[in-house]
């Protein structure tokens, strides 16, 4: 055992050779290493295997009962200063490295297929590489300053992987946003960490835990000093993590490459606040002030995201802020003190999430096959529909990563929103409900998605085509407008062009009577016209893109299972899960007997599964089949009339629909506020560096030529002049002198 721990050093320098040799390999030996690019994938995959088995080594034996082990060596002494450095294996540290690991190599044998025609290719796995031994670094890290260090490290992998197409423009800027946004949690984080040295005058967790407490019991003069240092340490969670009002840069993240959102901005870099709050538990739980923040933080963090997922359209966009929601539901755990429900949320939503957006990477493929297709159309669901045909297989896995990120028995997320939800109506009735309001409205969200994505809106059918093909493409979408609309607007098509690819369209497909729902949206205008015997459709992905979607369906299948399975101990029975943290938990002082009353959560979880499966039904109503019977014959009618009552509501309506489009409308606040507050300042700055530091300068050296100037009239070159003005001065010094003297 102790052979074990004393190598887990190494863990964060295993996957550091892969970028290294690249970058070698692409500055002496360009044609070469690019010919035998599809070589460095496999050596990654097979590196990060070989720390996943070392981490599961290290995970069973945490669950067997063995210790927390920590490791230092000093690096830097000078008088009373030391800096040690070390590795720490504790149940968080073990949890972390799993999760980095299993999701880090199914993300990268994806990649190998989704990257495999782009021209960063390698420049893609070396980033990947080093964001993953950044990231190993930080969870295994023995003190706070360690952590900062592998901290911006992960900081600047995630810059230049958000931003690696950085041709595009959007790119670009996401990157930026990212980049700048994390500088104010960092910044923040760093003056906690210095905050809490000067008290404690160490960086080891074990020295901040028992400093806290000790002020906090005796009501030390340091009490408030240390309040603010743990909130600074806050705020960098919360830049991390993405949580409000911090979170703006997450959905602009999901300008980089698909597998990147699914490591990077879901499963491992927005967990790392997570992880930082985690590990510095014990010093926040002794101060009440900042739990509550947490938990505060961590609803309204909850509330937002699943608000503004409503009506993005943009696929990737409304997994972030599912994300995000699902992120201030581990967050508020956290806050309520319920650290065994919030570690358990993160490894369950770790997995669901990165299930769906590597589903959603193979939706975007599928899309980008079809002719005209560009990426920002190929991402936007309101071009989606019908997919069921074409990628079964990912639709497939995507309904279960939705299923289970709703909250749906047996699935890996039911078992740990449950027990956060439960747990919720102990601490706070008004944070339950809204804890619970927005379970609701995350089914009717996720399933949104998934209607518009592989079902479709399509209300067509070869009967009554006849009778309305001279009004175009009769689609019912939640967005109002009908496809011939849509394909003139984005292609500048005329009507008579419209019309003729409409009939090549309906003759093309064989419309038998069952709609257009579940067919690809068509190609382009200009395809059709160039040769109107072939269409391109989408297809299901490859393999190896498809097997990291089952892995990832297994794990989402199962890995709920870790919190309810009996691990038995003598008299004392606990699930798997909490005999996992048990270490962790005795360190808390909190009861370590968990045993599972499954009586009480069956009675909680009946509510809790109700109010999902009536999100899921309002989204069936809006979005699925039932909503064309809603079109044509005006069932609304049976609820509101029409009249002042009926505009009322459908202003309502608008304003919520348009509020969550544009994000709450924060990064508009934000840009008119602090951004043009910044360049306002700067623009005072300038003025005043400009007009008055500069022209106080160029003013003395205006005076100065003048002086010069009229200086040199005065001299002739005559030596008798210069004696005369001499005796002159002399005698009116001399005169005012015995003046004023005498």
């Amino acid at each position: 055992m102790e052979h074990t721990y004393q190598d887990a050093w190494i863990i964060p320098f295993i996957p550091l050779p892969i970028p290294i040799a690249i970058g070698t390999g692409l500055l002496l030996f360009p044609a070469a290493t690019k010919k035998i690019r599809r070589i460095w994938a496999f050596f990654s995959v097979l590196l990060l295997s070989i720390i996943m088995i070392f981490s599961a080594i290290l995970s069973i034996k945490q669950i067997n009962g063995s210790p927390i082990y920590q490791y230092v060596w000093s690096w830097t002494i000078n008088n009373d200063f030391s800096l040690d450095l070390g590795n720490l294996i504790d149940p968080l540290t073990s949890i972390m490295l799993i999760l980095i690991t299993t999701v880090g190599i199914m993300v990268l044998i994806y990649s190998d297929n989704y990257m495999s025609h782009d021209e960063g290719y390698l420049r893609f796995f070396a980033y990947m590489n080093f964001f993953n031994a950044s990231m190993l670094g930080l969870v295994t890290s023995s003190n706070l300053i360690q952590i900062y260090i592998f901290w911006e490290l992960v900081g600047m992998c995630s810059y230049l992987l958000i931003g690696f197409w950085f041709t595009r423009p959007l790119a670009a800027n996401a990157c930026q946003k990212a980049f700048v946004t994390n500088r104010v949690g960092d910044f923040c984080l760093f003056l906690g960490i210095l905050g809490l040295y000067w008290i404690t005058g160490s960086f080891e967790f074990r020295d901040f835990f028992e400093t806290a407490k000790h002020l906090i019991d005796n009501n030390g003069y340091n009490s408030l000093f240390l309040t603010l240092c743990a909130s600074l340490l806050f705020v960098g969670a919360i830049a991390k993590s993405a949580q409000f009002p911090l979170h703006v840069w997450l959905p602009d993240a999901m300008e980089g490459p698909t597998p990147i959102s699914a490591l990077i901005h879901a499963a491992t870099m927005v967990a790392a606040g997570i992880f930082l709050v985690a590990r510095l538990f014990p010093l926040f739980i002794v101060i009440p002030y900042i739990m509550n923040i947490i938990a505060l933080v961590g609803i309204i963090t909850l509330l937002l995201g699943a608000t503004l997922a409503l009506a993005q359209r943009d696929i990737k966009r409304s997994l972030a802020y599912s994300t995000m929601s699902q992120l201030g539901y581990i967050m508020l755990a956290l806050g309520m003190g319920s650290y065994r429900a919030a570690l358990f949320h993160l490894i369950t939503h770790a997995y669901s999430k990165a299930l769906l957006f590597l589903g959603s990477g193979s939706i975007i493929h599928s899309m980008e096959s079809v002719v005209g297709y560009s990426p920002d159309k190929s991402q936007n669901m309101a071009l989606m529909g019908g997919l069921t045909k074409y990628a079964p297989i990912t639709k497939n896995s995507f309904l279960l990563g939705t299923l289970s990120l709703c909250g749906i028995p047996p699935l890996a997320c039911f078992w740990s929103k449950d027990e956060i939800l439960n747990d919720s109506w102990l601490y706070s009735p008004i944070f339950a409900t809204i804890a619970c309001f927005t379970a609701g409205l995350t089914a009717f969200y996720m399933f949104r998605m998934y209607l518009l994505t592989f079902e479709g809106h399509l209300n067509i059918n070869c009967k009554n085509y006849s009778a309305k093909k001279n009004n175009g493409l009769y689609s019912i979408s939640i967005w109002g407008k009908t496809w011939s609309k849509v394909i003139q607007k984005n292609y500048f098509v005329s009507t008579t062009t419209m019309n003729n690819y409409e009939n090549f369209f309906f003759k093309a497909n064989q419309i038998d009577g069952t709609g257009i729902s579940n067919m690809m949206r068509p190609p382009t205008i200009k395809k059709i016209i160039a040769n109107t015997k072939t269409s391109t459709y989408p297809y299901e992905s490859d393999n190896t893109m498809l097997f990291p979607l089952l892995v990832l369906v297994i794990f989402t299948l199962f890995i709920g299972y870790i919190g309810i399975l009996p691990f038995d101990q003598g008299r004392i029975h606990f699930d798997i899960l909490s005999k996992w943290l048990i270490p962790s938990i005795n360190f808390l002082h909190s009861d370590s007997n968990n045993s599972f009353d499954w009586y009480e959560f069956l009675i909680n979880a009946i509510f809790s599964v109700s109010i999902a499966y009536l999100g899921i039904f309002i989204a069936l109503l809006l979005y699925g089949p039932a909503y064309s019977y809603f079109q044509n014959f005006n069932l609304i009618n049976l609820f509101v009339k029409r009249g002042p009552q009926r505009i009322f509501w459908d202003k309502i309506i608008n304003r919520i629909y348009n509020w969550s489009y544009n994000r709450g409308y924060i990064d508009v606040f934000y840009a008119k506020t602090l951004i043009a507050g910044i360049r306002g300042l700067a623009e005072l700055t300038y003025f005043f560096d400009k007009k008055v530091i500069e022209g106080i300068t160029n003013g003395i050296g205006v005076i100065s030529f003048f002086v010069a100037e009229s200086t040199k009239y005065i001299g002739g070159g005559r030596i008798s002049s210069y004696l005369f003005f001499y005796l002159f001065y002399v005698t009116i010094f001399l005169v005012i002198y015995l003046k004023y003297s005498l």
